[in-house]
């Protein structure tokens, strides 16, 4: 009898499309392959038929190379709940939604199992999801964000002509809650306070109950306070994590290599408290490697103190990452370890993990070595010191490090920036803004992030370092954790291609992508008006970065392995590599658990989690800081540029701050504006006036609030004179009747593609 599933025909394009579309998690060639009895020489057409399917745009590639309808959720991700519908069913949506022109889907929430609180309105949780259709998922918790069991808001408290009204921070809530004065815990008006939302009916607002008051609103720590308890993010270390973290002590040369006569620095930014990565270099003296260098690369060595299920351990998991504010630091550790004993403080022997890197004189790795170290940092320098010593004006300190240290470190990144040009990364340097907070804990000024040769020498260094931590693991068939970079999909390279055509630039199509091509673009583009919307455009076509097990390359950096391990004290993902090392090098104690190791893939989606909850607070605080310091100059005329267009208005960067608010398309001169998708534009019907991506403009500010971080603008004529107003599409403006602001810039920022951020260097 003949097997029948040789007898099988080979599935038409109309029944593999069904087959992604009708399953509920992005599926693989594999799982394709199975279902419909493909195998030998057919899987050859299965491929061509998927790449056909692909390059159509109706399915996309996502990570490990799974196949899904194009904008379909990730099978695990971070959702918020919204509410509770009328049966009593939890209704969530994804955390990060990148697309501007598509709402969100739905997200039906499981029940949760017995003994576990129900979600409630404002939690956030970490879920997996499963497609019901396009606009509908099923979503099953695997861990609540957060800590607390009940859901909570922060908001302003206020006085209303009927009691006590909790009037929230999150831009997206779409009501305020009643206060009874019995539920106010001594709260006065203008206070900031955490509540949590109490049963009610299904009438009317809301209540909530004061549970903790942060303090007055117009305080100087209330605005990062926000964005920490408004995205649950941890902020008390346990008891236990404590006592270990100041139980740790100095550590010995026991076990380990003596470096301390090497003269390692560090370089940091101004602001730094702590020090986890230093360098050295010098030429190599092998006659083999002649015009190489011989690179190392000192990390601190948290792995001694924080051990595979310890309490410091949980906490650090449960963080995932340090949080930064322009006036303070969330840390992933207690400061006895992040502050002291982990950071790489000069004069003081330190614990460390360092990697002797051999480049060749064109900058390619040619072996490495790993060591348990014992070092001692010869100077703590700063980004500006180091530059400016090695343009010709050295100080007191750098002044005796310049020959021994600074230039052998300028020439091993000179050839290691040759090795990258090379290879062809996608070079996206946007400017980064900075606020620098007075001795008041006001704004005093914002402006842009100075970036040296000398920020992005560290980067090499610690892109090498990185380089080298995966090659060694994979020698020794170690598992760890990537950090992996997917090529775009294709769903956004088109509108992409079409658009940069619009502008005279050329982007070929390839069934390979690669970032030179994108790097190509932007130096054709570079001195040009156009050159930062350009880049803008193309940092929003680009994947988000993720920690997974399975290696997918890198993208962005043009590499085909690397792994995170030069911050072991700011990222959990780091620590996780420390100890594959130690384990795969039998360094020591405080290897990679067989515990861990079994669930790599689980700490990967919840880091990376956690790394997106840490940059959604600390941009959302960034605004409010900037709304604080514009709030005083309502009324005021400033210049920009438009940098998002969406169907409900317009989204303008002023020149002076590089803050970012909104136009609402209500107020634009009256007609019906349309969105062009493709040419990144607003086109009236009527007079067919269109405000298009990176036009120069007049802008009035509106509005301010720092407690939401929402600016609203009016657009001017070019000589600043009013526009008349209209009623334009009148789509877009929130049940409050303040526009709803999406960032669309965000899913693309640098935690998320890997472009360079100091002094936190999250490649």
């Amino acid at each position: 009898m003949k097997n029948p599933k040789k007898e099988a025909p080979f599935p038409t394009k109309d029944q593999v499309l069904e087959f992604i579309r009708e399953s509920p998690y992005p599926v693989g060639k594999r799982e394709i392959a199975r279902a419909f009895h493909i195998s030998g020489d057919d899987r050859v057409a299965l491929k061509e038929l998927l790449r056909d399917l692909e390059g159509d745009g109706t399915i996309e590639k996502g990570g490990r190379r799974r196949l899904a309808p194009p904008a379909s959720l990730p099978p695990v991700g971070v959702v918020i709940v919204t509410g509770v519908d009328g049966d009593g069913e939890v209704i969530a949506r994804p955390l990060n939604w990148s697309d501007p022109d598509r709402e969100p889907p739905r997200i039906l929430m499981k029940p949760e199992r017995r003994g576990t609180p129900a979600l409630g309105e404002g939690d956030r949780a970490l879920a997996r999801l499963a497609r019901i259709r396009d606009d509908l998922y099923e979503g099953r918790t695997i861990k609540k964000l957060g800590g607390d069991q009940t859901a909570q808001i922060v908001g302003v408290y206020e006085l209303g002509p009927d009691g006590g009204r909790l009037r929230p921070a999150d831009r997206r809530a779409k009501a305020e809650f009643v206060i009874l004065p019995q539920n106010a815990m001594d709260a006065a008006p203008g206070d900031l306070v955490v509540a949590e939302v109490l049963p009610s009916s299904r009438h009317g607002l809301k209540q909530a109950r004061v549970v903790e008051v942060l303090g007055g609103i117009d305080q100087p720590k209330a605005i990062s306070l926000i964005a920490i308890h408004q995205h649950g993010i941890p902020v008390h270390f346990p008891p236990a994590a404590i006592e270990q973290a100041e139980a740790a002590t100095e550590p010995t040369l026991s076990g380990r290599t003596d470096l301390r006569d090497i003269p390692l620095v560090t370089i940091d930014g101004a602001d730094a408290r702590d020090f986890d990565d230093a360098v050295f270099a010098e030429k190599d003296t092998d006659p083999n490697n002649a015009g190489g260098w011989h690179l190392l690369v000192a990390i601190a060595d948290v792995s001694a103190y924080v051990t595979p299920g310890s309490p410091l351990d949980k906490s650090a998991l449960d963080r995932g990452n340090s949080c930064y504010f322009p006036d303070r630091v969330v840390p992933m550790l207690p400061e006895a370890l992040s502050n002291e004993l982990c950071s790489l403080k000069p004069g003081v022997n330190r614990a460390c993990l360092a990697v002797h890197i051999w480049i060749d004189a064109s900058g390619r790795i040619k072996r490495h070595r790993f060591v348990r170290g014992l070092m001692r940092s010869a100077a703590r320098l700063t980004y500006e010191q180091v530059q400016e010593a090695f343009d010709g004006a050295p100080d007191d300190l750098t002044g005796p490090l310049l020959d021994p240290v600074i230039r052998p470190l300028y020439g091993a990144y000179e050839v290691l920036a040759q090795a990258r040009a090379k290879r062809g990364t996608l070079e996206l340097d946007l400017p980064e803004r900075k606020v620098r907070i007075g001795e008041d804990g006001k704004v005093a000024e914002i402006g842009v992030r100075a970036r040296f040769d000398s920020h992005r020498l560290i980067e090499e260094f610690m892109i090498a370092a990185n380089v080298a931590a995966a090659e060694a693991l994979e020698a020794r068939d170690t598992p760890l954790l990537y950090r992996v970079h997917a090529e775009p999909a294709l769903d956004k390279l088109e509108p992409l291609r079409e658009f940069l055509k619009t502008m005279g630039y050329n982007l070929a199509k390839g069934t390979l992508m690669r970032p030179a091509a994108f790097t190509n673009i932007l130096d054709k583009a570079k001195d040009t008006p156009e050159s930062e919307m350009i880049s803008t455009v193309i940092l929003r076509s680009q994947a988000q970065a993720v920690y997974q097990p399975d290696n997918i390359g890198h993208f962005g950096l043009a590499l085909e392995r690397y792994a995170h391990f030069t911050s072991p004290i700011r990222r959990y993902a780091d620590l996780i590599v420390h100890r594959a090392l130690v384990r795969a090098y039998h360094l020591g104690d405080g290897g990679l658990s067989d515990e861990e190791m079994g669930k790599l893939d689980k700490i990967g989606e919840q880091i990376s989690g956690t790394e997106r909850r840490a940059a959604d607070a600390e941009r959302d605080a960034l605004d409010r800081y900037v709304a604080s310091y514009l709030s005083d100059r309502v009324g005021a005329t400033f210049s920009g540029k438009i940098s998002g267009v969406s169907n409900f208005g317009l989204f303008v960067s002023l020149d002076e701050t590089g803050a970012d608010g909104i136009v609402p398309v209500s107020t634009l001169p009256d007609d019906f504006y349309d969105h062009d998708q493709v040419h990144h534009c607003l086109l009236g019907r009527r007079h067919r006036r269109v405000f298009k991506l990176g036009e120069l403009v007049k802008i009035r500010l509106i509005e301010a609030d720092a407690i939401t971080g929402s600016m609203v603008f009016r657009l001017l004529n070019p000589d600043g004179t009013e526009m008349p107003g209209g009623r334009g599409s009148g789509t877009g403006v929130s049940r409050r009747g303040r526009p709803e602001r999406r960032r669309e810039r965000a899913e693309a920022e640098p935690s998320g593609m890997d472009m360079p951020k100091p002094p936190r260097r999250r490649r």
